[in-house]
Order: structure tokens, then C-alpha cells, then sequence
């Protein structure tokens, strides 16, 4: 025989958002929904954190191929700060080499050249000799007077430091004269010997115009 529940109706069963409801708060749907956010929020930090790495690894890696290109770029401006360097020690070298043969051309002649000069500017000068030794030079003349040896020492006195030291010494001495045979009553005039001691160098341009003017030594 069929028995009918009638109190049991199709309108008592759950449907729609209270089945959805009634199924969410099983505990087993619970954990799974949970199981499933965690995968979710794991592979989204994944995914952020991959994106940033790689983000960082080409902004590293253009920033290492900047630094290589400013260091090829230094590598190469070295380079050519050393060859100009070695270009200007070899002019410089060209040029000291070249002061050195000037210098030690200065010889005999130019010393004779320098003296002649002054000897020439002041008439009435003899010289009898010249002699130089380790930068000392000692000149040996007459005149006949004393001005005129004042003059010839201010000319070297007032030499850009070509002479220096300049020490002059006088002697009146009676000049010497070849007589003729047969002349009588001929007088020998008096002249004035002197010696110049000084040193001599090539002038220096710096040096010449604040050097101190030698003092000058008469002795008779």
C-alpha cells in the first residue's frame, strides 16, 4: 500500500540563494573556497613579484651597459690625455735640448762679442788681455783716464745681469814709448792700467730687471 506524506510539500525544500547558502556552509565547501583564495592571492603576489624582478633586471641591466659605455669613454679619453702628455714631454725635451746647445754656444766669441761691444762705446780703451776661468772673467786694458774706465765699468755694471760681481782696479802708470833714434826731449804720458774681475752668464730676462746694480770697486 503507497503512503503519501502530506506534510512534506515540493514549497518546503530549499532552493535558489538558500540551497547556495545552505551548500557554503558546509564545511567542506569552506575549505575548499579558502584553499582556492590562498591559490589565488599566491599566484598573484607571483606574478607581482616576477613582473617586478624583471622590471629591476632591465633597468639593472641598461644601467650596467651605461656604465660600460662611460668607462670605454674615460678608457679612451685617458688614452689620449696620455699621449698628449707624452707629446708635450717630447717638445718640452726638444726644447730643453734645444736651450742647451744656445747655452753652450755661449763661448769665447760671444764673451769677446760682448766686451768688444762695450770697448767700442767708449773711446780711448785698450785691451791688453782677457782671460776666463770657471765663470770668472778678468779683463786687462789702459786708458787714459779715469772716466773713461768708469764708463767701460758702468757699461757691465748695467748689463742685465750678463756681468756680475763686477770688482775694477787702477793703476797710473807711465805709457810706454818706442822713441826714434835721434828724438830727444820726448815725454811718456801717463795712462791708467786697470783690471776688471767678474763673472759672466747668460743674462736671465726674469732676473734682469729686479737685479741689484753691481758695486763698482776703485782701487789706485
Amino acid at each position: 500500500m503507497i503512503k503519501i506524506n502530506l506534510l512534506e510539500s515540493v514549497t518546503d525544500r530549499p532552493s535558489g540563494a538558500a540551497m547556495v547558502e545552505d551548500r557554503v556552509s558546509s564545511p567542506r565547501v569552506q575549505t575548499f573556497l579558502l584553499a582556492l583564495t590562498v591559490l589565488c592571492l599566491f599566484i598573484l603576489g607571483a606574478s607581482y613579484d616576477y613582473v617586478s624582478a624583471n622590471s629591476a633586471h632591465r633597468v639593472a641591466a641598461a644601467e650596467l651597459e651605461n656604465q660600460k659605455r662611460i668607462n670605454l669613454q674615460m678608457l679612451a679619453v685617458q688614452k689620449e690625455q696620455a699621449e698628449l702628455e707624452r707629446k708635450s714631454q717630447d717638445i718640452q725635451g726638444r726644447i730643453d735640448a734645444i736651450k742647451k746647445l744656445r747655452e753652450s754656444q755661449q763661448g769665447p766669441g760671444a764673451v769677446l762679442r760682448d766686451i768688444k761691444a762695450r770697448f767700442d762705446a767708449v773711446p780711448g780703451l785698450y785691451l791688453q788681455t782677457i782671460e776666463q776661468r770657471d765663470g770668472l772673467l778678468t779683463i786687462k786694458g789702459e786708458s787714459p783716464n779715469e772716466s773713461s774706465v768708469t764708463r767701460f765699468g758702468q757699461s757691465m755694471e748695467f748689463s742685465a745681469g750678463l756681468f756680475s760681481n763686477l770688482i775694477i782696479e787702477t793703476e797710473r802708470q807711465t805709457a810706454k814709448v818706442i822713441a826714434a833714434p835721434g828724438d830727444i826731449g820726448v815725454v811718456a804720458p801717463e795712462v791708467v792700467a786697470f783690471t776688471v774681475r767678474c763673472n759672466y752668464a747668460t743674462p736671465k730676462p726674469a732676473a734682469a730687471a729686479t737685479a741689484a746694480p753691481n758695486q763698482v770697486a776703485l782701487k789706485k
